[in-house]
């Protein structure tokens, strides 16, 4: 009796020993054979860009994420029809749920489809960010967003309907919104964002930058607010399941650890690997935890090993200059010791802009000796 209790003693230590071991074995296949791109990624010979608009067009105002004041909307109705356009504000714009929401995820999503399917509405501009749009994404079909393409302009929380329209092979505008346009609209990332609507399409020149990589690069410009997009890996709303990305990559009011975190997340899935380039706009109010002299330190030390050209400084994001970009666009980087150019590979009126002018960011004398430092040992 004692030998056969003896014996499935032993047979149960084999059985799990056995069972971790297969355990171990499918967790390090997982790691050698991240997410496979996705063989419907439209390339970016198929991406579909919307319609400029002319003047008198009407303009949807929607909020897809947490709620913005009446106020702050019908200023920026205001502000549209001083630029010539229609404003029109989306049926369920004003109501809020739970203390932040801007309605019901369903009153959400019809107001997208509202502004969709109505024909004489030519574009979307969302009212602010905040948290939400996580909750649409199955709401959502590719095929409907396909279906009407039109511009949609929004940044931060907007960044999955940015992911959704990519996946549906449409391009959107990652630029302002009504909680800044509210202020009169005449600043330069109001009126640029006008008239990239209006298809005046800027070539942006950037300062050097001392964590900038060097090199060339085209791909489909995918990403935008790193918390925001990081969590939609494997969702319809994931555009960086494609190949040849240009990765861009922005972030407020987190610490260094979790911007790290979620950047690990984007290697372990092969993300990073299918980058032809990475573009690192604003960190702004982001924590100093760690004696990196900055976030864009701390990342240059991970992306150094990829031999892609990284674009650092990009004044793109949460900070008071927030320049429009064309996501999913195929655009290519050109990052040298001098400085950085970003020009996006579409139709339109295109017209150079000095970004150091616009931003006021200049070279520190510690920026400089950094970037002396650098040539030297190039």
């Amino acid at each position: 009796m004692k030998q056969l209790k003896k014996w499935m003693q032993n047979v149960g230590r084999f059985t799990i020993m056995a069972f971790s071991c297969l355990v171990m074995l499918t967790a390090c296949n997982e790691n050698d054979n991240p997410v496979e791109p996705d063989p419907d990624y439209p390339i970016a010979a198929d991406m579909v860009k919307p319609a400029f608009l002319q003047k008198g067009d009407k303009v949807a105002l929607i909020s897809p994420s947490y709620f913005t004041p009446m106020e702050n909307v019908e200023k920026t109705a205001e502000v549209l029809k001083e630029w010539g356009l229609e404003p029109v504000i989306g049926p369920n714009v004003g109501k809020v749920v739970d203390g932040r929401y801007a309605g019901t995820v369903d009153e959400r999503v019809s107001d997208i489809r509202w502004a969709l399917n109505d024909p004489t509405i030519k574009a979307i501009i969302c009212n602010r960010g905040g948290y939400g749009t996580i909750q649409l994404i199955d709401e959502l079909t590719l095929a409907e967003l396909k279906a009407s393409p039109k511009w949609l302009v929004g940044f931060s929380d907007i960044t999955t309907l940015h992911g959704l329209l990519t996946r549906a092979g449409v391009m959107s505008i990652h630029g302002t919104m009504s909680s800044f346009l509210a202020k009169g609209g005449k600043d330069k990332t109001s009126t640029m964002m006008r008239d990239l609507l209006l298809g005046n399409v800027p070539r942006y020149e950037l300062p050097a930058h001392p964590q900038n990589i060097t090199g060339t690069a085209t791909g489909t410009l995918v990403g935008g607010n790193l918390c925001t997009f990081a969590p939609n890996l494997g969702s319809q709303a994931d555009a960086t399941i494609g190949q040849n990305l240009i990765l861009f990559v922005e972030e407020v009011e987190e610490s260094m650890h979790n911007i790290d975190r979620q950047m690990r997340v984007l290697q372990m899935n092969g993300v990073l690997d299918r980058c032809k380039g990475i573009i690192l706009g604003e960190f702004t109010d982001c924590g100093s935890e760690f004696t990196y002299e900055s976030v864009e330190a701390m990342l240059h030390d991970m992306l150094a090993e990829y031999n892609i050209p990284v674009l650092c400084g990009y004044p793109g994001g949460h900070g008071d200059v927030n320049l429009p970009i064309v996501m999913g666009a195929p655009v290519t980087i050109d990052v040298r010791n001098d400085g950085a150019t970003l020009q996006f590979n579409i139709e339109g009126s295109q017209y150079d802009v000095n970004t150091a002018e616009i931003s006021g960011v200049h070279m520190n004398a510690r920026a400089r000796m950094m970037m002396a430092g650098k040539r030297e040992a190039e």
